[in-house]
């Protein structure tokens, strides 16, 4: 895992609309770069819409929201509308980011082992460098968790 005050991977990725993101087009401000497994599957749902129904208070902040999963672009749009997501969701189909930030490798499930994306969480600041880390999150109140722990952290 990275670790607080390590230097964020920087990334270059599709959203959900084809744009290309990258992590430098938010520098100088907090990023919340969250890592989910599978698109439109309920802990990924329940994760997603806790992060839309506190998006308001990221903003307010100054606070930058952005998923990031191996699914493909046109699944993630399908996401977004589904649920109304007013965050970019990141297409990295590959896993290269996701492996940069620690978050991408072998899982097992019902006997079969396949490579996949972690539910893990980055709080990148302003700095650029990592400023809070979050392993293996449950969805219900990570939101609320990150707002808090980034209030304490005086942004």
């Amino acid at each position: 895992m990275l670790s607080v005050g390590d230097e964020a991977p920087e990334f270059e990725l599709h959203d959900q609309d084809g744009q290309t993101v990258s992590l430098s087009d938010v520098a100088g401000e907090y990023v919340v770069v969250y890592f989910y497994p599978r698109a439109n599957t309920p802990g990924c749902t329940t994760e997603a819409c806790e992060f839309r129904d506190a998006y308001e208070e990221f903003e307010s902040r100054d606070v930058t929201v952005l998923g990031i999963s191996d699914d493909p672009v046109s699944d993630l749009k399908q996401f977004e509308d589904d649920h109304d997501l007013p965050f970019r969701l990141l297409s990295d189909e590959d896993g290269t980011v996701s492996a940069a930030y620690d978050s991408y490798g072998e899982k097992n499930m019902f006997g079969n082992t396949f490579d996949g994306v972690f539910r893990n969480t980055y709080v990148v600041g302003p700095d650029g460098t990592i400023a809070f880390v979050y392993e293996g999150v449950s969805p219900e109140g990570h939101a609320a968790q990150i707002l808090s722990d980034i209030e304490r952290h005086g942004a």
